[in-house]
């Protein structure tokens, strides 16, 4: 009896995870697709953008295959999730704005949808089983470790012109600043499960302050104090050694800091439009566009083609959060961008789930302070895919929501 049963356990056990090594293999996607085009494609970004999606569409087949014969929750049940109705408002607002928009390519705009669509539904059908925090939790370590995929090839790549991490082109500083940095806050929440996350999330800290991402660093600073304030797990010599250990991290790139601040200075750099004094030009000439059509706005990608070359920058989007989406859905979009927050907000206030809610908020910060100077090209600085399976999982965390659903 006793050799039937070890054999008849290990299957069990190994049935439980596989289908979160499947969800480690999503988060890791979500993350290390940044690096693809850099490795792969840099000679034709359109193939580089047909096999993100491609692989995409292939993890949207598998993740059906793993959610057809198991006990799961109905899409009806999990739309009485807040956030989640707010990101569907979203998503239909950007689709129909594919009718109106401005891009220079209709059918490059849908495929752009298209992607930001998939990964949330991906999110959704792996969450919706019963085992939903279990599944999220397996995202955030494939998060963790696809963003150190990313840092391995940052720091094996040649800087930039101006000193940081990246390159300006296929593998940007401030992608790097915005992802690393997610993760970096992911993996200090996982610390307490393993050494193994904490020495990750070190590692990926000094990543993300050598990428030298300013608005990301800024963020990262007011998050981490108010995660840091409002912490009362976490001992006070715990405290003051993740402070000591920010310090010393700052004195080892100190000179590195000088010598990319005199160059910033000497170089005529601080007077570029793509800089932090210059983006007020960039917000002039945005608000005045989005002026143009107010209630809906230009469409889905259409800030690259609309927008004007100024001098030799040509921006891509606003460099700001609520600009970007009031230029391409108009007063329409920037409610529906404020209601996605703040019912997130919201939520995570709520809930009784204190290390999660702490994560949630944590990250609401960094993507909040963010989005005051920086942005991406589509949907919002706080990825909706995280942000969906976050809400889940806080909503399955909770025994009465957790009932209801």
């Amino acid at each position: 009896m006793t050799t039937l049963a070890l054999p008849i356990a290990t299957q069990e056990a190994s049935a439980e995870e596989h289908p979160l090594l499947f969800s480690g293999v999503v988060g890791f996607f979500f993350i290390f697709r940044i690096c693809l085009n850099f490795l792969f494609f840099q000679s034709d970004l359109v193939v580089g953008a047909a096999v993100s999606f491609a692989i995409d569409l292939a993890l949207l087949f598998c993740t059906v295959l793993y959610s057809t014969d198991v006990r799961a929750h109905t899409p009806a049940r999990l739309f009485q999730i807040v956030p989640l109705r707010w990101i569907a408002a979203y998503l239909a607002l950007s689709l129909a704005s594919v009718f109106w928009t401005g891009a220079q390519s209709a059918l490059a705009a849908a495929a752009y949808w298209a992607s930001m669509a998939v990964d949330v539904l991906i999110v959704l059908l792996l969450l919706r089983q019963e085992d939903a925090v279990r599944q999220a939790e397996g995202i955030l370590k494939g998060v963790v470790v696809g963003a150190a995929g990313v840092s391995l090839i940052a720091w094996c790549s040649p800087t930039t012109a101006d000193l940081r991490l990246g390159n300006d082109l296929f593998l940007h500083p401030n992608s790097l600043g915005l992802f690393i940095g997610i993760a970096t806050l992911i993996a200090q929440y996982l610390a307490s499960q393993s050494s193994t996350w904490k020495w990750l999330g070190i590692a990926l800290a000094i990543t993300f302050l050598r990428a030298l991402s300013k608005t990301a660093i800024a963020a990262f600073l007011v998050a981490e104090l108010w995660y840091l304030m409002q912490n009362t797990q976490m001992s006070r010599k715990t405290k003051a050694r993740i402070v000591a250990a920010a310090l010393l991290v700052i004195a080892c790139f100190w000179g590195l800091l000088r010598a990319y601040i005199t160059a910033y200075n000497t170089t005529g750099s601080g007077n570029q439009v793509e800089t932090l004094t210059g983006r007020t030009v960039l917000w002039t000439i945005a608000i005045s566009m989005s002026l143009e059509k107010p209630w809906l706005g230009h469409g889905i990608y259409s800030f690259k083609s609309l927008v004007p070359p100024l001098g030799i920058f040509q921006p891509v989007h606003a460099h700001n959060e609520l600009l970007q989406q009031l230029f391409e859905y108009g007063v329409v979009g920037v409610v529906v961008a404020v209601g996605i927050y703040w019912s997130f907000f919201r939520q995570a206030r709520r809930s009784q789930t204190t290390g999660l809610s702490a994560l949630c908020l944590t990250l609401l910060i960094f993507s909040l302070v963010r989005g005051l100077a920086d942005t991406i090209n589509f949907g919002l600085s706080f990825p909706f895919w995280l942000m969906a399976g976050l809400s889940i999982s806080l909503a399955r965390s909770q025994p009465t929501e957790a009932h209801a659903l």
